[in-house]
């Protein structure tokens, strides 16, 4: 009904348009703080997020309760500690063999890449590393001339087997792990053996047990 009022007018709303702004301080803590209850969680239940939790995730490898005690009941390492054998290694072989395997030029043979190491067989091995080695000795393809100590009394057959185990699996050498028992037996086998060993001596060695 047109009372002859004037009538009042209500000036539009403006066109909504997108604008940025910050997102709330606390929201932002509130993310942190799941995203890290969520990690930790993980970590102790198994799963380590991004490898930053450190600890062993005791579901994922029970019974073990180290990674040394998974590498000793993992057939494909032949019952040996890789770790161990790496200790062994940098205390009594890098410092001829160098911490690369590529010994020293004219002195100390390579072990990485090397024909006397990577054999199937470790009967050959097992008996350089008791009783040492003397003389001249080819080793891929270079001369080399000179004594290895040997560490029959120094090394435990744990010592000997994981020390070989890692040197046959490292600079990408791949030959089979050296039981702890083909060490046993090795040593029980050359128990009279005072002096080191010879190339041309070891040659008559059969690579593999019979």
């Amino acid at each position: 009904m047109n009372t002859g009022m004037p009538q009042p007018s209500f000036p539009e709303p403006p066109e909504p348009r997108a604008e940025s702004g910050f997102m709330p301080v606390a929201l932002i803590g509130l993310l942190a703080g799941v995203a890290f209850l969520g990690n930790m969680y993980f970590i102790y239940h198994g799963l380590d997020i991004g490898g930053k939790g450190g600890s062993f995730p005791p579901q994922v490898y029970f019974p073990h309760r180290s990674y040394s005690d998974v590498v000793r009941a993992n057939p494909a390492a032949g019952g040996v500690d890789l770790d161990l054998g790496k200790r062994v290694y940098n205390m009594a072989c890098a410092p001829c063999h160098q911490p690369s395997g590529m010994g020293t030029p004219g002195m100390f043979p390579p072990l990485a890449a090397s024909e006397w190491v990577t054999t199937e067989g470790h009967e050959r091995i097992i008996r350089i590393v008791l009783n040492g080695l003397s003389g001249p000795i080819e080793v891929a393809g270079a001369q080399y001339n000179n004594v290895m100590v040997p560490w029959r009394d120094t090394l435990k057959d744990e010592d000997v087997a994981a020390v070989l185990s890692y040197v046959r699996s490292e600079w990408g050498n791949k030959a089979p792990p050296v039981p702890v028992e083909a060490v046993a037996k090795v040593r029980e086998a050359t128990k009279d053996k005072g002096a080191p060993w010879t190339a041309d001596e070891l040659k008559q060695v059969p690579e593999k047990a019979e």
